[in-house]
């Protein structure tokens, strides 16, 4: 959780200087992140639906696709995730 606060306490201050400085922001509008927020859950509809069309509950297809970890990221207090896109070691 302490990553969130000083995230936001640190986004907050760049808000400040940017007023101050009298600069508007690059950050793109509401609109645009809400878009991006439904890119990152459709990518997962299809494997969570697999898995509900195979029987599982909605948390147990959400957990075995891992699908809450890629939508919100690491949490606080949670295991670091594994990295899955590193390429295999080069066999000699």
């Amino acid at each position: 959780m302490k990553l969130y606060i000083v995230s936001l306490a640190a986004g907050l201050l760049v808000g400040v200087i940017y007023h101050l400085i009298n600069v508007r922001s690059p950050a793109p509008p509401l609109v645009a992140l809400i878009g991006l927020l439904g890119i990152v859950l459709g990518e997962q509809i299809i494997p969570v639906g697999k898995q509900l069309l195979s029987g599982t509950t909605f948390s147990v297809a959400c957990e075995k696709t891992r699908a809450t970890d890629h939508v919100l990221g690491q949490l606080p207090g949670s295991e670091p995730l594994a990295r899955t896109d590193t390429p295999p070691e080069k066999q000699s």
